[in-house]
């Protein structure tokens, strides 16, 4: 038992290390936190460096008074060790000055703690789902919301055998799809839940992280003072991709976040639009490339030649070729017990259509099938 939780140790340890290794990088061996770009994080990077300057001071004055004891109460100086066996004043000052210590560096601490947790008077309001293994951002006002994942680059260099370099991909881990974009200036809250297992946001720039977890919500809050791009990740263990669900916050002026919102809100009536009319066949595969790279590609392989036995190929797979109403079922549903998600609940019925007419009219294979929204709409009830 020892030897088998000593060997998980050393597995999660060296897990951590390899995905956390392009922001180890980044980082250029910088050895303190970092100052990050709101309010929270430079009140913690300040009590930081309080606390480590008080144990530095700590520090000298104690291993200060215990080299001077031994050079001055040395036997080659004809030292006697005095004979006493207790000193209410010594105990008293070694008790009397930690306390007080403590306190002071208690207050500011506490300060700090009641502040993060004042998610009061916010300007705007974010939900944050952790998914296997991507986010969805939910803005609570303007009311939409969308997935972010794996960017295309990263997702094809880091695949098995793929030929390509990672050196060659910009941020390679580290980039998503479509970003997280916040107004700069304005307090946000954000609301952190998951929906399979329990996932961890976290952005340094920020100053904190927060555990996504199933069922329950946790709140935190950021006003964002400089525009800019802002990395993080995943911090949690939370399967066999957790080192490939990135966070990317892109702060904007106001104006460009409220042109940025319109967009949003047009794009989704859009979509919902579309679920409507007949899609072409073209219009469905380059839609459906699209959806496969951000919610499929990460198991099956953008090759479609999957993983098994936990992940099955789809190129000329028993799914993706034998009837479309299994497939679409499959794909809506998922199949409980194995790593399969359900993913009626992640996708519209444009998406669902295009991306089951490109499995199986792609990797090789050749079914045929055009399915249409409407179909996807029906096999729902």
């Amino acid at each position: 038992m020892g030897h088998s939780n000593t060997r998980c140790r050393l597995l999660g340890t060296t897990a951590a290390v390899v995905f956390l290794w392009p922001q180890i990088a980044a980082a250029d061996y910088a050895l303190n936190m970092t100052r990050g770009v709101t309010e929270l994080s430079r009140e913690f990077y300040d009590l930081h460096m309080l606390i480590f300057y008080i144990c530095c001071a700590i520090a000298a004055v104690v291993f200060g008074v215990m080299f001077w004891s031994i050079f001055n109460h040395r036997k080659s100086r004809g030292a006697v060790a005095a004979q006493f066996h207790h000193s209410t004043r010594a105990e008293l000052i070694w008790t009397i000055i930690p306390i007080i210590i403590l306190v002071g560096m208690a207050v500011p601490a506490t300060k700090a703690l009641v502040k993060m947790e004042s998610t009061g008077d916010a300007d705007m309001t974010i939900k944050v789902t952790g998914h296997q293994w991507k986010w969805r951002y939910d803005y609570v006002e303007p009311g939409f919301g969308f997935f972010s994942a794996l960017a295309a680059d990263s997702n094809e260099a880091r695949a098995l055998r793929s030929g390509k370099d990672p050196g060659a991909v910009d941020n390679y881990l580290l980039n998503v799809d479509h970003p997280l974009v916040v107004p700069v200036g304005k307090k946000i809250r954000f609301l952190t839940t998951a929906n399979d297992v329990v996932h961890a946001w976290w952005v340094p720039a920020l100053g904190w992280k927060r555990d996504a977890i199933p069922g329950y919500i946790n709140e935190s809050w950021a006003r964002v003072d400089e525009p800019g791009i802002y990395r993080g990740q995943c911090a949690e263990l939370c399967g066999k991709d957790h080192g490939f669900m990135p966070v990317v916050l892109k702060a904007v002026p106001e104006d460009e976040y409220f042109a940025w919102v319109e967009e949003m809100v047009v794009a989704q009536a859009d979509a919902s639009a579309g679920a409507d009319r007949d899609w072409t066949r073209e219009e469905l595969m380059a839609k459906g490339e699209q959806v496969y790279t951000a919610f499929c590609a990460a198991c099956h392989q953008p090759n479609g030649l999957g993983i098994p036995p936990a992940f099955p190929a789809l190129a000329g797979g028993a799914i993706a070729t034998g009837p479309v109403d299994q497939h679409l079922d499959r794909v809506i549903n998922g199949k409980p017990g194995t790593a399969m998600a359900a993913f009626g609940g992640q996708l519209n019925d444009v998406d669902l259509a295009a991306v089951v007419t490109y499995e199986r009219n792609a990797f090789g294979n050749s079914a045929g099938d055009v399915l249409q929204p409407a179909a996807v709409k029906a096999a729902r009830k």
